[in-house]
């Protein structure tokens, strides 16, 4: 399997619109049999395509993730709500 590398270093106020064409780029390329990789994007970038969705399909991570910090007080992991009242 191959790699297409994607210079994003002329991206330098992303938008929308180049958080489609990568998505689009990326799918392209997985029907190929490649993957794809990001060089030089900035975090604007990272962070739009983050808040996209895409993160985990172009296996990208902001600094300071979710995860790496500590969970508020009271917030539970997981659970299931309880009924609600019946009227």
């Amino acid at each position: 399997m191959g790699t297409v590398y994607f210079d994003c270093a002329g991206l330098l106020l992303p938008t929308a619109s180049s958080v489609d064409q990568i998505a689009r780029l990326k799918l392209a390329a997985k029907r190929n049999g490649c993957d794809l990789e990001l060089e030089n994007a900035n975090p604007e970038l990272i962070e739009l395509l983050c808040l996209a969705g895409l993160a985990g399909v172009l296996g990208l991570e902001l600094e300071g993730e979710a995860e790496q910090r500590e969970q508020l007080g009271g917030v539970e992991e997981e659970g299931q709500l309880d009924d609600p009242p019946s009227l």
